[in-house]
């Protein structure tokens, strides 16, 4: 799944010696590398987190934070080390180990989310520690960077554009992929899900767990997956919410991504012009077109913003309408600011909506420090401090995870044949969303081929059972990837069929909440997945603004 990448540098913001040392030796094999001579990764199984108060203002009194070191190549686990930054609550009943979460992204940190959005989790403290940590190569966990250029999308050439345009276009990205390399550090090469699930599997035994729960939200439930597949013996009760794809390629997410946007933003435009305060009027027909003629308008005269003189675009409204629409609950809050933009010209509130692009919305590390120059990454694998992270470490970790997951890499030549027809598809899945959809597939031009492990070798797993939530409404994550990936999966996934709006459930359906928590803590999943039915009409009004 592609969360939203930010524009513009202001708007982006962790029995004997032997014989144990053989049982942790086996714990650390993907089950498909099983058979191979592997090296030995027992120091690493063998380590117990040193918990204390989470470094970094406005933390939970409440929060603890820890490290694990993992390897930097797991091929190689001499050549170089990472350290892992964690988080939990403690459990306040009787303990049975603890849960991980994963709140997406990918590229989303796991600790700010975990300080800003602990309290849907407290209930999961009635039997675990709640967990969460940085993944490599996103927050405290050596963060990659693009620079103080930060991620930036290119221009998409026009379908009448010639060859030099798009040859412009392919020099830029590549450009882009350099400095992207030259300031992210030796972690870049090694970064993705394969090498973060066997990070989760580190995490698991350092926790003093036989098996892994965990709860997943959107590319979470990616990572979960592949961790079923890397090591089906350690699944403990998975839960995944939102769930991702694991067989289509990029162009094909993409235009389901700009599809259930569309899908998104005709629904809230349906909300909208029932209110006397909608900024496109009450005239639904002409709504959309108002939209349209926005974007089509800022893309050709940005406006200024406060940030070091940077303009707002076409482009920053479409990536700040993607983040609004995640949740129905956000939709007063998107009215207000898209009204002060057409208003006022004021983009303060719309800027806003562009820091999240995950799972759970929160608040990333950094979002404080708009406008402030990226850090460089510190060279020992070390945890780097709050201060600094970069701030453009959300979009470039998501282009990073995203492209070293992705076997695709199509070359210039077959790009610039097939862009026509690439800008026609995309147009038609979206007049809005379309154009931003489209450069996010681009991103990865330059960039090494990723893995085929995902599409490959993530089916037909023999775990315990899976509990998959797909949402109807779910703008990022159609449900139809939910059945699919449960089909996939095989006979352990059971689906749980989520009959609301927005992206992922746990957050905004009471029954899915309940369903997972009920999963989790006690075991127990209704007959074939179960229903939940969609949330009532009131839900959404001013009283639920966030």
């Amino acid at each position: 799944m592609l969360a939203m990448l930010s524009t513009r540098p202001w708007a982006r913001r962790c029995a004997g010696a032997s014989a144990l040392a053989l049982a942790l030796l086996g714990a650390g094999l993907p089950a498909a590398a099983a058979d191979r001579p592997q090296p030995d990764l027992t120091r690493f199984y063998q380590q117990r987190p040193a918990w204390a108060a989470c470094p970094g203002p406005d933390m939970p009194e409440d929060l603890e934070c820890a490290k694990v070191t993992v390897p930097l190549d797991y091929a190689r686990p001499d050549a170089g080390t990472l350290d892992l930054a964690l988080a939990r609550y403690r459990a306040t009943g009787p303990s049975h180990g603890s849960v991980v979460l994963n709140f997406g992204g990918p590229g989303g940190a796991g600790i700010p989310g975990l300080a800003t959005e602990g309290r849907q989790f407290m209930d999961l403290t009635d039997g675990y520690d709640v967990v969460t940590f940085d993944p490599r190569g996103v927050g405290r966990s050596s963060p990659v960077s693009c620079g103080e250029g930060g991620v930036m999308l290119p221009a998409v050439p026009r379908q009448d554009a010639g060859a030099g345009q798009s040859r412009a276009l392919f020099r830029q990205l590549r450009q882009m992929a350099e400095e992207c390399a030259r300031n992210s550090g030796p972690v870049l090469p090694h970064i993705g899900t394969v090498n973060a699930s066997r990070d989760l599997d580190v995490i698991r035994q350092a926790l003093g767990d036989e098996k892994l729960n965990y709860l997943g939200f959107s590319y979470g439930s990616r990572l979960g997956a592949v961790y079923a597949a890397q090591f089906p013996d350690q699944v403990g009760r998975l839960a995944l919410d939102g769930v991702d794809t694991l067989t289509e390629s990029s162009a094909e997410q993409g235009l389901a991504g700009a599809e259930g946007q569309q899908r998104a933003l005709d629904d809230f435009l349906d909300w909208c012009t029932t209110d006397v305060g909608c900024p496109f009027g009450q005239d639904r027909r002409r709504a959309g077109d108002e939209v349209l003629r926005l974007v089509r308008s800022l893309d050709r005269d940005p406006v200024p913003t406060e940030f070091g003189g940077a303009s707002f675009t076409g482009q920053d409204l479409v990536g700040a309408l993607a983040q609004g629409l995640y949740s129905k609950r956000a939709w007063p809050s998107l009215e207000r600011a898209l009204a002060s933009l057409v208003e006022d010209g004021d983009t303060r509130r719309l800027l806003g909506f562009g820091t999240g692009g995950v799972g759970l919305p929160h608040v990333p590390y950094g979002a404080e420090r708009a406008g402030a120059s990226p850090v460089r990454h510190r060279g020992d694998g070390g945890l780097v401090d709050v201060a600094d992270v970069p701030v453009d470490n959300l979009p470039a970790a998501l282009m990073a995870i995203n492209c070293a997951d992705d076997p695709e890499r199509p070359d210039a030549a077959r790009l610039t044949r097939e862009m026509s027809t690439l800008r026609a598809a995309y147009d038609h899945a979206s007049p809005v969303f379309g154009r931003y959809r489209l450069t996010q597939l681009l991103l990865c031009y330059g960039r090494p081929k990723g893995t085929d492990f995902i599409r490959e070798r993530v089916k037909d797993v023999h775990t315990a059972k899976m509990l998959l939530v797909g949402t109807r409404g779910d703008p990022a994550t159609p449900y139809r990837w939910t059945v699919e990936t449960a089909r996939r999966l095989g006979p352990s996934a059971v689906v749980l069929d989520n009959k609301g709006e927005g992206h992922t459930g746990y957050s905004s359906s009471m029954c899915v909440h309940h369903t997972v928590n009920d999963f989790l803590l006690y075991g127990t999943l209704p007959a074939g997945g179960g229903t939940c039915p969609a949330d009532a009409p009131a839900a959404v009004g001013p009283e639920g603004a966030g």
